[in-house]
């Protein structure tokens, strides 16, 4: 464990994450001075917030100091510079300690095209961005140049969209066939709630209905269903939730529909027609990886053949723009497995694929069982990773959004690449947050964007208590 004690409690987060980045894998406790620790401790860094500087000591467990520092911040006055300050000085130390550099320098935050995206509107060339964000940021050169392309490509993307009074839909469906190793979404198996699937659609509808009216008046751009697999639903149930979202919101200005299929082996020709007869313009299959030993191990009961054959099937149905999400990091699977993943993906020829490091959150089965897993490896690395986008270039592929998670494999990040015209465009929409979406459903978090302040309405993610409180779920977007 690494200790962390601060005299006063301000930029845990950014402390917390930029130890973990080094050190993953690695507890790390923080402590108000004064506090006693209640774990062994390998190491302790000892952080001072003071009204003209920041102090920084890290030792080793018998006490010997590995690194310190001490830099002017105006603490009192100015946030900002302040953290920016604290995470310098915390990345110079750990990169002294361990002797490595991070692919994304310091930056702890999910969203790092939002400072290009910024600089860019506010009139910045790319070379004085890439000067910026390697000197504040100390991100590497080829990351730099990612998220700079990036939000470029971003910004061609949204240039017709209506951030004024324009939204987005987001509506959620938190059940699956079953719940994998990794996930911490909230999403539940289908067979748990098969009998009360009905009572979530009423529920749903009655907030389809109501949200309907608080944002008439306003332009509908994209909408996403998404979850959980929205196609565990039954084709009628399928067909009974899009026809409410369209008998109650107005399509005329929209610009992509997108249904998270996902998992292929909830997918269906009958399902699918039901999506071709709504007009959805946009779906993913998603196989996460192409090989079968994995699937077995992380708990999806579908085999390489049933994404394969469901791809086919959707294509002969008439579906022109169809995402497939790979996880680079699953257990076991080193460059070679990796490989064979994106040569049998790209031989299918989709319109998108994103490729997401493994991001395992506190509430995953991986993490909560951690000791039934210790033989596993997880691995990634700068040579996986270019390897990915060097198989997405040459399939046609560019990438067109990017995001990062907490306890990423190897610090890296998920990207989105699409070919020409198959951006998904409620991807960048939520990374970038420059739109207000609205969310429905258990777990869903509203997002209204007023200036540089966003305000979030979240719903309850327990299906339960989604279906007996949907009045109070309804009240909160009055307040927005």
């Amino acid at each position: 464990m690494i200790a962390v004690q601060l005299n006063k409690r301000n930029f845990e987060y950014d402390i917390h994450s930029l130890i973990r980045a080094f050190y993953p894998g690695v507890d790390v406790a923080v402590y108000q001075k004064g506090e006693t620790f209640t774990q062994e401790y390998e190491k302790i860094l000892e952080v001072g917030y003071f009204p003209d500087r920041v102090e920084m000591v890290l030792k080793d467990a018998e006490g010997k100091i590995l690194s310190s520092d001490s830099r002017p911040a105006e603490y009192e006055k100015d946030r900002k510079q302040t953290k920016n300050v604290v995470k310098s000085i915390l990345y110079e130390m750990l990169r002294e300690v361990t002797g490595q550099d991070l692919p994304w320098g310091n930056l702890t935050g999910i969203r790092p095209t939002k400072i290009p995206m910024a600089l860019l509107e506010a009139g910045w060339k790319n070379t004085e961005i890439a000067e910026y964000m390697r000197n504040t940021y100390y991100t590497s050169k080829e990351k730099t140049a990612l998220a700079i392309m990036i939000a470029n490509r971003e910004r061609h993307i949204l240039k017709d969209i209506n951030y004024q009074n324009g939204y987005s839909l987001y509506v959620g469906i938190p059940f699956c066939p079953s719940i994998c190793l990794y996930c911490s979404f909230s999403s539940s198996p289908l067979s748990v709630w098969k009998d009360r699937v009905d009572a979530y659609l009423d529920a749903l509808c009655r907030e389809i209905e109501a949200c309907s009216r608080i944002y008439a008046g306003r332009e509908l751009n994209t909408v996403y269903i998404g979850g959980g697999t929205p196609t565990t639903l039954e084709p009628g149930q399928l067909d009974r939730l899009l026809t409410k979202m369209e008998e109650c919101f107005d399509y005329s200005h929209l610009l992509e529909f997108t249904v998270e299929a996902g998992r292929p082996d909830s997918i269906t020709g009958e399902k699918l027609q039901v999506l071709k007869n709504h007009g959805i313009s946009r779906i993913s299959i998603n196989p996460q990886t192409m090989n079968d030993k994995t699937l077995e191990i992380i708990g999806r009961r579908h085999t390489v053949a049933q994404t394969v054959e469901a791809f086919h099937l959707a294509r002969e149905m008439g579906f022109t723009n169809i995402n497939m999400d790979l996880i680079v990091g699953l257990p076991g699977e080193e460059y070679a497995q990796v490989e064979h993943t994106m040569k049998e993906v790209t031989a299918l020829d989709p319109d998108s694929i994103t490729v997401h490091s493994l991001a395992v959150k506190r509430a995953a089965r991986l993490n909560m069982f951690r000791d039934q897993y210790k033989e596993m490896t997880f691995t990634n690395n700068c040579e996986i990773m270019d390897m990915t986008a060097r198989m997405a270039y040459q399939a046609g592929h560019a990438p067109y959004y990017l995001y990062r998670q907490k306890n990423m494999a190897g610090n890296f990040e998920n990207v989105g690449y699409a070919k020409p015209d198959a951006a998904g465009i409620y991807n960048i929409l939520i990374m970038e947050e420059k739109q207000s979406i609205l969310a429905l459903g258990a777990g869903a978090t509203t997002k209204i964007v007023r200036g540089d302040h966003i305000e979030r309405t979240e719903n309850v993610k327990d299906i339960r208590g989604y279906i007996e409180r949907i009045d109070e779920m309804i009240a909160r977007k009055h307040i927005c």
